[in-house]
């Protein structure tokens, strides 16, 4: 009751833009050599990281925020068969999507359309299937391409910083929807789409893309001014959005499952979204979907 309290009065006011972004550099700063390991491996054991499936050793990190985004070993996460799941994290919330809408916490929700920021990308969804994930300080967080697909257009939407914690959820209206997010919009090869959407949170100072360097919330010189961007000529963009000039132009990518699409600097959440066509064929039912809730689950298990 005290943290609720305390997050009440406290949440509202406090310039989390600001504060996520210095926190974020902070975390970066290369430690005194005298305290470097020393500091990490406190950082590590309060938070209980794994730091045998780390790709390097403790000692040739340079930083927190160093260590916070680490690369695990090849071996660490087994890539299971059909679509997998896309990063370590708590299932917080599952469901099929209807009337554009998903559920953020029971009596809560908000709508793909604004999610997205397009009412023709939301559409794409109806009666599909949605998982939410959340990322603690715990987890490895680098997040994964779940399925072969091909990249269509990436949206970098600023917004706000609010935590994503449980607080949030039930006291954020639109949470989701109102955070600083990334937008990715796949296509499998049979034509069905999926959308993987990384939300920001307070004290996340960083989401960077790793098929795109010009995708990276670090960058504050544009004055927060979004970016979209469209891969191949073979897009959901008609020809007269292509010269409207609101979309940068790029070369297609073909990812694979498994492949890495990005990373958080600090915690946060990845919303999947899945087109009626392929929950269907991945056979998510409603109450599939709400099995799912609570439950941990690592990059590359089988969804």
């Amino acid at each position: 009751m005290l943290g609720d309290l305390f997050f009440q009065a406290v949440m509202p006011v406090l310039p989390k833009d600001d504060l996520s972004y210095w926190v974020g550099r902070m975390m970066h700063v290369k430690l005194p050599e005298s305290l470097r390991v020393s500091s990490m491996k406190a950082f590590a054991d309060a938070y209980k990281i794994n730091l045998d499936e780390a790709e390097k050793p403790l000692e040739a990190y340079e930083s927190i925020g160093d260590l916070f985004i680490r690369r695990l070993k090849e071996d660490a996460r087994p890539i299971g068969r059909g679509f997998v799941h896309p990063c370590d994290s708590k299932i917080a919330e599952a469901g099929v999507i209807k009337a554009g809408r998903l559920t953020q916490v029971k009596g809560i929700t908000y709508t793909a359309e604004a999610l997205l920021k397009s009412r023709e990308l939301g559409s794409l969804f109806e009666d599909g299937a949605f998982v939410t994930y959340y990322l603690c300080p715990t987890d490895y967080h680098r997040v994964h391409v779940p399925f072969d697909a091909s990249l269509e257009e990436v949206h970098h939407i600023p917004g706000a910083f609010w935590p994503v914690n449980e607080w949030s959820v039930k006291n954020v209206d639109q949470l989701y929807a109102i955070n600083e997010r990334m937008v990715m919009i796949f296509r499998t090869a049979e034509g069905e789409r999926f959308a993987m959407v990384m939300v920001a949170a307070t004290n996340v100072g960083a989401i960077r893309l790793a098929f795109d360097t010009r995708f990276d919330s670090t960058k504050r010189s544009s004055g927060r001014k979004g970016l979209k961007v469209r891969y191949g000529r073979d897009s959901l963009r008609s020809d007269l959005e292509r010269a409207s000039g609101e979309y940068e132009d790029a070369d297609p990518i073909h990812l694979k499952k498994g492949d890495e699409a990005g990373l958080f600097a600090m915690g946060s959440s990845v919303v999947l979204l899945m087109d009626p066509g392929l929950a269907a064929k991945l056979q998510l039912s409603k109450e599939k979907l709400s099995s799912l809730v609570g439950c941990a689950v690592q990059v590359g298990q089988t969804l």
